[in-house]
Formats: structure tokens, sequence, C-alpha cells
């Protein structure tokens, strides 16, 4: 039971980590004039998940953020962008992740690329037009600078959290106590 609590509180705490820096980018002026064009800072949340968690658990990180981010910074609109897109990318990095060799920063870049061609395809249908393809080498473009951006903060991300949601919840020992010490050091700490 704890470890479950543990990781829903952990998942909780990678949607907020996504939240705060979905606000903060919505807060950057765009750098660029190509409607569509930006980090995806949210997206570490998301393959800091697949790594360290899982598939289940990134699918549901990635959906809420979505959801959440849309109610909050979005439209109904966009939301139709985003989760196209989220989709998308979320099955080509799983794929990825689970059949090649590719660092975090490679299955970012996938991902980067892969969002934006769901979200030109997404916008295509809904506008009835395919003249929003020739965006695409401009987003192709951002979303391979983003990736490696979202991939290199990922990584680090990953390494520098030392987090392992199936296991219990010890102190750790000293190098050569046995564990009654251990057991002793618990009593006396709680």
């Amino acid at each position: 039971m704890r470890n479950n609590t543990k990781k829903l509180t952990s998942l909780a705490l990678t949607v907020s980590f996504a939240l705060i820096l979905s606000f903060i980018e919505s807060r950057i002026p765009a750098f660029v004039a190509i409607p569509g064009v930006k980090v995806g800072l949210a997206n570490i949340a998301v393959i800091f998940t697949l790594y360290k968690f899982g598939i289940k658990e990134a699918i549901s990180v990635s959906i809420v953020r979505v959801a959440l981010v849309s109610m909050l910074f979005g439209s109904p609109v966009s939301l139709i962008y985003s989760i196209t897109g989220a989709v998308l990318s979320l099955s080509v990095m799983i794929l990825l992740k689970k059949l090649t060799p590719l660092s975090e920063v490679g299955v970012s870049v996938a991902g980067g690329v892969t969002h934006n061609i769901g979200q030109i395809g997404a916008a295509s249908v809904m506008l009835g037009t395919n003249v929003v393809i020739y965006y695409l080498p401009f987003l192709l473009l951002s979303g391979t600078i983003a990736g490696v951006v979202v991939g290199i903060a990922s990584g680090l991300l990953i390494k520098k959290v030392n987090f392992k949601p199936d296991s219990p919840n010890r102190t750790h020992a000293k190098k050569g106590q046995t564990d009654s010490v251990k057991d002793e050091r618990r009593d006396d700490e709680g």
C-alpha cells in the first residue's frame, strides 16, 4: 500500500511539474513568427515518467497534462491540437525507447518532430485544407531543436533524481552496519 501511495504522489508531483513548466512557457513570448513553435518544456515530465515509471504511467501523465494545460492555459481547439500531437509523439517515443538504443535526446527529438506532424495533421483536418503542410519544414526544424533541449533536460533529470517507484522506503545504512543497527537507527529517528 505504501508503494502505491508513494507512486501516486510522485506521479501527481510530476504532473504538477509539467503544469509549472507549461505556465512558464506560456509566459515566454514567441521567439519566431510561426504559429505552433514552442519548446514543449512540459514534455520533460513525460519523458522522465516514461524512463522512471513506465509506459502506463507516462500515458497517464501525458493525458492529464494535456487536459489540464488546455483547460488552464488554452482552449478546446488547443486541446485537439495538443492531444493529437501528444498521442502521436508518445506512441513514437514508447516504440523507440523499447526497440532502439536511442538516448533520451534521440527519443525526445523523435517525439518533438512527431508532435509537430500530429499538429499539422490536426490543423489540416480542422481547416479542411492542406496548405498548412507548408509549415511542416519549419516545424520539423523547431521540433528537432526543441527535442534536443527537452531531451538534454530530461536526461539530466533522469540521472539526478534517484527514485525507484517499486522499492520500499528504507533508511539507508552506513557501510558495515547490520540489520539490527539499521532497525535501532529507525527506532531512534521515528
